[in-house]
């Protein structure tokens, strides 16, 4: 980042710090999933296909991130594990993962993880790609309709005791959940009514439901329901032998490498269980003894929540993860791709309508900055709750309407995205915490527009590099952002304040840029979008078709 006289406003960014307990879970819920498998027709009580696709995601997921070595998954839940060191200290925790769970109703996850230095809102955001570009494999004959997204919310684990009885109370909530709503499903296919079924099912017993499935409907809870409806699913890491190669003597070379596999267990807290699987006692710590129920008013004892200053502007802002390789593979065009920012754009917009609370952004490169209303209570200001969803949302979006900015280029692999919260007492700090990330925009297109420029005449990245450095970078002032957040937050007209003098070095970076390009003031003709960056925010317009004015996001 730059530097300029904006540059205070960082020391608003606090870091979150939890010390030991040392495993923590990250629960997570769909946002309002259950219209949004209304809307795609899963099938009821469980869709397999959904749960199949929520599978894959947590393979894609295990995948990607070597330290996550373990998943429990059932109807509206999955859970994962790490394998990081207990003695570190976990910071920006504020920056959670969030998966997606099985279900039919909703996407609700739970992230089991021991202390570690990786930021974890990545595992939410590629989750949340996954989700979106593996549709079309598991439900071919199907469009998705909308973007779906998630949120988290934490608990802490003392010891691997709770761990162990996190488990068993949620592996008896899938069981309680499914048991129930096998039966309401089938109340209702029969002909009742789902407010008869409901009352029929009123204040019955696990045995009482089981009588009713086998007497009715002549079904043998245990033996006919699919044990992934019944038991859920584990994702885990173990090792295996390979073959590598083979000596001159024909005998083969062996090496061991994790592999992903996926599976059922009637007590995946239970002892034989969890220690039979040499990587989850080795990695999370072993069970010493059985444990057959647990309080979830103990559990949530545990939960930590993080909540955000009230009467203060909150910033959210995320970046592209390994965004510079992404532009590599998918050959995005330097310095500037103009389809890459308006994707980026349009998602931002999308965020917009989605989150109503968010009354302005800015964004630039892979970077957007969503700031919310002082007043907001959006998930009452639940730090890892309000990241996650605006993430989550984005990746989502991003991932939707990649073909539509690139209808010529396949998406190689899904991006994901970082993100933190920031609060901001004033307005005054507000629009510097901008300015600081437009002298941003300005300095760093400038200078990578004379990098491109100089390896495209010819030069190597590294003499290009050379060439440029120490090169002072462009002061610039508050410029054009000031005025439209004091437009449409401070609801004051002022009037542009104009750049600060820009000094030698950076007008022999625009001297080179014209000797290069063979064009006078080559630089600042540069589009705005490159230069500036792209403001996000509402404008009321007029509606014909409504009786009331209407608002509108604009780019």
């Amino acid at each position: 980042m730059a530097n300029s006289k904006y540059e205070y406003v960082k020391s608003f960014e606090v870091e979150d710090e939890i010390m030991l307990p040392n495993i923590i879970i990250v629960r997570v819920d769909g946002r309002d999933f259950r219209r949004f498998s209304e809307v795609h027709e899963f099938e009821k009580p469980n869709d397999k296909k959904a749960l199949e696709l929520l599978n894959e995601c947590a393979k894609a997921v295990l995948e990607q991130f070597p330290d996550i070595i373990f998943s429990y998954g059932f109807s509206d839940e999955y859970s994962f594990g790490t394998n990081e060191r207990v003695d570190l200290i976990f910071k920006e925790f504020s920056r959670q993962a969030s998966y997606v769970a099985e279900t039919s109703d909703k996407i609700s996850i739970s992230i089991i993880m021991l202390l570690m230095n990786q930021d974890t809102l990545l595992i939410v955001s590629f989750f949340t790609s996954c989700y979106v570009t593996k549709w079309k494999a598991l439900f071919p004959q199907k469009d998705l309709r909308y973007a779906p997204s998630l949120r988290s919310r934490v608990i802490c684990c003392a010891s691997v005791e709770v761990l162990q009885a996190y488990l068993v109370w949620r592996q008896y909530e899938c069981h309680l959940n499914n048991q129930y709503d096998t039966c309401l499903w089938k109340l209702i296919q029969s002909g009742k009514s789902q407010k008869e079924a409901e009352e029929i099912l009123k204040g019955s017993q696990k045995q009482d439901r089981n009588e009713l499935l086998y007497q009715c409907f002549n079904i043998n809870y245990k033996k006919d329901i699919p044990e992934i409806f019944r038991q859920g699913t584990c994702t885990l890491k173990t090792e295996v032998e390979d073959i590598v190669k083979y000596k001159d003597d024909g005998c083969p070379v062996k090496r061991l490498r994790r592999k992903v596999i996926t599976v059922h267990s009637e007590n995946i807290a239970s002892r034989r269980f969890w220690n039979d699987q040499l990587c989850l006692p080795k990695e999370l710590g072993p069970f010493t003894e059985d444990l057959n129920k647990t309080m979830p008013e103990y559990l949530k004892s545990f939960q930590y929540e993080n909540k955000l200053m009230p009467c203060t502007w909150i910033v959210i802002r995320i970046d592209g993860c390994h965004f510079h390789r992404f532009s590599e593979v998918h050959e995005f065009e330097k310095p500037n791709d103009a389809q890459a920012l308006n994707l980026m754009n349009s998602c931002a917009a999308g965020v917009l309508e989605e989150f109503r609370d968010i009354v302005f952004a800015y964004g630039v490169s892979d970077e957007y900055s969503f700031v919310l209303k002082k007043e907001s209570q959006l998930y009452r200001r639940h730090t890892s709750e309000i990241v996650s969803a605006v993430v989550s949302f984005f990746s989502s979006m991003y991932a939707m309407k990649w073909n539509e900015f690139f209808p010529h280029k396949e998406m190689k692999y899904p991006p994901y995205f970082d993100g933190r919260a920031v609060c901001y007492p004033s307005c005054e700090i507000l629009l510097d915490y901008l300015a600081w990330r437009q002298v941003d925009c300005h300095i760093n297109n400038q200078y990578n527009s004379c990098f491109w420029m100089l390896v495209k005449s010819g030069k190597s990245k590294s003499a290009a590099q050379q060439y440029l450095k120490g090169f002072c970078f462009l002061k610039l002032g508050d410029g054009v952002i000031r005025y439209k957040m004091a437009l449409w937050i401070l609801k004051e007209d002022i009037q542009d304040e104009p750049f600060e003098n820009e000094g030698t070095q950076a007008q022999e970076k625009n001297e080179l840029l014209d000797q290069l390009s063979g064009t006078i003031d080559y630089y600042n003709k540069l589009p705005l979008m490159f230069r500036q960056g792209s403001s996000v925010y509402w404008d009321k317009v007029i509606s014909f078709l409504l009786s009331h004015p209407t608002t509108k996001s604009i780019t």
